[in-house]
């Protein structure tokens, strides 16, 4: 303990103990005396003496434990003696390992262990990168007397957000509400004057391209997941795939007021494209009306939209000094209204982003601008989808839509000033600029003193950016291993002043790429493999480490160019749970800047089930454990309901794990599907169920809908010599997939790369890059209610784990149909996982609870791709099949696309497309008992698609994969009269 504080510690206790009335004190403490000062001189001889003693030692360092790990890379740079200090000064690469208060105690010892040899006695300080050792511990390692206040970002005050929910109940309490995060996937689809064409920054390796596989990660995983904990996210790409765009402006077709209104500053102005230097925010003029009257002044834009489905919605406005800090906007979509804040007195003079909603067709979703009773509110364009790219190089635009575009363009489209976007002043370098303007656009949106490097007086949008992530994959081949992950932060920074504009020191991008890398590799050993390699904490001058003038890292997640690393990347149970390491760290340190506890969302609820029961319906489910973050344990639950094919809407708010709702009108399908909330968020939701109630007054007995399509997967792959790789091109995102470029069609390990043109062992196709893919959107049970309700029958849903762990009992109902979907058995990532592979299509205790329930006369019918040869594969799940169901698997139907019913051909989903997920090469089935029927076949008098076998049938396709609902309630028909004799 120093000195200094030892007195104050003697003085706080003296004075604590003045006027009690405990026992008399005793004699006074003496401090006892230091020992004697070791007066050190240095020469160059001693000097010389120890850095080679210190050289020896680092070698063998490198095979033992001396507390940090020591890379080849670790030289002694001097030793010296200053102001009776001998220092110690170790060269860059020694800061490249996390460290912690242990491991810095643990080498400076070995070091003053050598030193001592020299100068003996002496007092030894170790250095590197210009900071002594201890300084490259996290404050969020330290124990809390020790944090270093110097490197503590949080502002000084803190207003209302960018944007916020209307209701305060609604905030996550130890989450991220208030806070405002950059963030954005590497490259984009990028101009090349040199060439005068377009084309991605990296190559397209294993089906993809760092382009877009970063996008998988950050937008449609990450994003999310800091927004339901309350965040503003931030990004400079177009977050929304959808291809369709209205952008409704003020004084243009579909916009409204009511009240007085009074024309305003510029702003926003459509153009088919816009060209180099262009701003859209300077060519046109808004509106603004002034709060506190009591005349109700809104403003609405109706747009009038192409095709149903889900839209991002931006809305713009212009700055002025008596903006309000609560503008209201409704945003009225297919799930009804929902109401948000947004504070203008920041973000005037761009896009920002309210959420996405999904809409019908045509006129019938809207947004309103409601003036409020405090403050001016200005009313620009309202933006729906995300559209094509509309910034034009030479003579033309990419043509392609926005959400592939590198970051400069949008940059471009949403009002950043050209000192931005176009860094180098050049209209023939869009690489470069474009890697440099991320950053820089983080700080135009902060404005003035975190300013664009050379503007940093720009006031900016008045943004309070907490924090910035840049997110990449990097290059580098490893046959037999992993490469594993790289985390890059700068200290110097631009200015190389080791600190922020507002003087606090860039240590702090250490803290942040150190919580990120820990995080992400921790997770990552625990839930995937436990090789997975940490790579250095790089200081280094990279662009968009360098750049950001708030707390900032790029991380490199993992190698593109390596196969193994790429089966998990393309993974998308590995891609949400390194998005959720990721969010987990930047909440961590954010909330530890603060002195704020941090709470991790929890995961989705499990074991849903939705049943009709006693005039209700009856929705129940259980929490899902989260096995490395116990304190992600839900708290709450919000239910949400919707009638028909879209338009979700909250219907109840629980602490329980049921609840009970009113019945739908006859003839509607209502799904129900559940998100748990806890202090630090709102998980992502379940599984949709549904229910529906026959309008037939000769209702027949209900169907139970067992939802057993739960599988999500990476590209299936082959791994033998010569012919390594992923065969099948998708895989089965988790909804929306985003990634894939086209299929791997260079399989040979030893074919190095040339050029990206030409990059050897994983190069890919284009023909499937831009086009959104629909994997498994949970959601396919009301697709199967459809077909069920005009049979006047009534239906309920379960998902199979309540089935299997007994929630549901199977005999309560004469008919069940089994939704298998694509699910069967899926490997982990790591080729010598000890797991069995998920997603089994009939496990053990699934099929324990279907051969119950046939013995007992039940009916069953079971429709999926891959569940018949997936069950074969097992000896004791084949048997079953047979015994049970009459049927095994008899090969694979290639090129099937229809099948054969009643002399009609019913096609369904072969294709990949964002609407429904593609069924390619599905089972061939073959009657494995003489009382089973071949019912259908596939078109041509192809192989069996269908066996009937007593009172169950077994489908080959699944039926969501139908199109149409009557082509389903052509086959379910058939199904249930077969297995229930009606």
């Amino acid at each position: 303990m120093p000195a200094r504080l030892v007195a104050l510690v003697f003085l706080a206790s003296a004075v604590a103990g003045c006027g009690t009335s405990g026992p008399a004190a005793g004699p006074p403490v003496v401090p006892p005396e230091p020992p004697p000062r070791v007066v050190v001189v240095g020469t160059v001889a001693k000097n010389a003496q120890a850095q080679t003693a210190l050289a020896a030692l680092l070698s063998r360092c490198r095979t033992a434990d001396c507390g940090l790990p020591v890379s080849n890379g670790v030289e002694v740079e001097e030793v010296t003696v200053e102001g009776g200090v001998v220092v110690a000064r170790f060269s860059r690469d020694l800061g490249d390992v996390p460290v912690r208060p242990a491991s810095a105690a643990a080498f400076e010892r070995e070091v003053a262990r050598v030193v001592d040899a020299v100068y003996p006695g002496a007092p030894v300080r170790v250095e590197t990168r210009g900071d002594v050792l201890r300084a490259l511990v996290p404050n969020a390692e330290r124990d809390p007397a020790d944090r270093d206040p110097a490197r503590v970002f949080a502002p000084s005050g803190e207003g209302p957000g960018l944007v916020r929910p209307t209701d305060p109940a609604r905030r996550p309490t130890a989450g991220l509400a208030g806070r405002h995060l950059a963030l954005w996937p590497s490259h984009g689809w990028t101009y090349n004057a040199d060439a005068n064409a377009w084309g991605w920054q990296r190559p397209r390796l294993f089906t993809s391209v760092e382009d877009l596989l970063t996008v998988g990660f950050v937008t449609r995983e990450l994003a999310p997941m800091l927004e339901r904990a309350g965040a503003v996210t931030l990004l400079p790409r177009e977050r929304d795939p959808q291809p369709a765009e209205v952008i409704v402006d003020d004084g243009g077709p579909g916009y409204a007021e009511a009240g007085g209104w009074s024309d305003g500053p510029a702003g926003f102005a459509l153009r088919d494209a816009y060209g180099e230097g262009v701003n859209p925010f300077r060519l046109g003029g808004t509106r603004e009306a002034p709060g506190g009257t009591r005349d109700l002044r809104s403003a609405t834009w109706t747009p009038d939209l192409p095709q149903a489905g889900a839209y991002a919605v931006h809305v713009s406005y212009a700055g002025g000094a008596d903006r309000s800090d609560a503008a209201r906007y409704t945003v009225r979509h297919a799930g009804g209204t929902t109401e948000i804040l947004v504070n203008q007195t920041m973000g005037a003079g761009t896009w920002v982003y309210l959420g996405t909603f999904e809409f019908e067709a045509g006129q019938a979703g809207s947004v309103t601008l409601t003036a409020g009773p405090d403050g001016t509110v200005s009313a620009d364009a309202v933006r729906f989808g995300g559209g094509r790219g509309v910034i034009r190089r030479e003579a033309a635009t990419s043509g392609r839509p926005r959400w592939l575009e590198a970051a400069r363009y949008y940059e471009q489209f949403a009002g950043a000033p050209p000192s931005v976007y176009n860094i180098t002043g050049s209209d023939t370098d869009d690489y470069t600029d474009d890697y440099r303007s991320r950053a820089e656009w983080a700080n135009w949106l902060r404005g003035a003193p975190f300013g664009p490097t050379d503007q940093p007086d720009l006031p900016g949008l008045g943004v309070p950016v907490d924090a910035v992530l840049a997110w990449h994959t990097d290059a580098g081949v490893n046959r037999d291993r992993l490469v594993g992950t790289l985390a890059i932060y700068n200290v110097p920074g631009m200015d190389s002043t080791r600190v922020f504009p507002n003087g606090v020191s860039r240590l702090a991008n250490r803290d942040l790429a150190d919580a990120v890398q820990t995080s992400v590799v921790e997770d990552v050993r625990t839930l995937y493999t436990p090789d997975w390699p940490r790579r250095p904490l790089w200081d280094r001058a990279y662009s968009e480490a360098t750049r950001p003038n708030v707390p900032s890292v790029l991380l490199e997640l993992l190698s593109h160019q390596n196969y193994r690393d790429m089966r998990h990347a393309l993974d998308p149970r590995f891609r949400f749970d390194a998005a959720r390491a990721v969010y987990k760290a930047l909440g961590r340190n954010l909330a530890e800047q603060r002195g704020q506890a941090f709470v991790p969302q929890p995961l989705r609820p499990t074991h849903v089930a939705a049943l009709l029961e006693r005039g209700e319906v009856a929705l129940s489910w259980r929490a899902q454990a989260d096995p490395i973050e116990p304190d992600a344990a839900p708290t709450g639950y919000v239910v949400y309901a919707r009638d028909g094919e879209r338009g979700w809407a909250e219907a109840a708010r629980t602490d329980a794990t049921a609840v009970r709702l009113p019945l739908p009108s006859p003839g509607v399908v209502r799904s129900y599907r559940v998100a748990a909330t806890n202090a630090g968020g709102e998980s992502r939701p379940s599984e949709a169920l549904a229910v529906g109630i026959s309008a037939s007054r000769a209702e027949l007995a209900p169907v139970l809908v067992v939802d057993g399509f739960d599988r999500v997967a990476a590209p299936e792959t082959v791994d033998r010599p010569g012919r390594v790789g992923f065969v099948d091109p998708v895989g089965v995102p988790d909804g929306l997939g985003v990634i894939t470029v086209g299929a791997q069609r260079n399989f040979d390990p030893t074919d190095d790369y040339d050029s990206d043109a030409a990059p050897g062992w994983g190069a890919s196709g284009a023909e499937l890059e831009g086009l959104v893919v629909m994997g498994n959107d949970h959601d396919h049970v009301a697709a199967h209610g459809r077909a069920i309700l005009p049979l006047a029958r009534s239906f309920m849903s379960a998902s199979d784990e309540a089935v299997w762990d007994g929630t549901v009992d199977l005999g309560d109902f004469e008919v069940v149909d089994l939704v298998l979907g694509l699910e069967k058995r899926t490997p982990w990532p790591r080729l010598e996982d000890p797991r069995a592979p998920a997603f089994e299509a009939l496990p053990s205790s699934l099929r324990d609870r279907l051969a119950a329930y046939l013995d007992d006369g039940g009916a069953l019918v079971v429709s999926g791709a891959h569940w018949v040869s997936d069950a074969s594969s097992d000896p004791a799940s084949a048997a079953w099949l047979r015994v049970h169901l009459g049927v095994e698997a008899g090969g694979v139907a290639e090129g099937a696309a229809a099948l054969a019913a009643d002399g009609a051909a019913l096609p369904f989903a072969t294709e990949y497309g964002p609407d429904r997920y593609a069924v390619r090469a599905p089972d061939a089935l073959r009657a494995s008992n003489p009382d089973a029927a071949v019912i259908h076949r596939y078109l041509g008098n192809g192989p069996a698609a269908a066996v009937a076998f007593g009172r169950t049938v077994s489908l080959g396709v699944p039926l969501e994969a139908f199109p149409d609902d009557s082509q389903r309630q052509v086959l379910l028909a058939d199904a249930i009269r077969r297995v229930a004799g009606s």
